[in-house]
């Protein structure tokens, strides 16, 4: 489900929430009650990192280091 981070313009509050559909209105400022908040642009909260986890997770056999050159290949 997407959390989305918001700013009210008024009081300048910054917060989260769950919205369920992405043209859903704003919602209200749980400070001051402003219904002038923005949708901020944040980054995603899903993120991959690692040296080659695809690589050495989900294969098996030979085709484990196709990125170092070794594999189905031939080299």
């Amino acid at each position: 489900m997407p959390i989305f981070d918001f700013a009210c313009r008024l009081c300048g509050h910054e917060f989260e929430k769950l919205v369920l559909k992405s043209d859903a209105p704003a919602p209200v400022c749980a400070v001051c009650n402003s219904v002038d908040v923005v949708k901020k642009v944040s980054a995603s909260g899903f993120r991959l990192s690692g040296t080659g986890w695809y690589e050495t997770d989900f294969k098996t056999g030979k085709k484990k280091n196709l990125a170092g050159g070794q594999g189905e290949s031939g080299n």
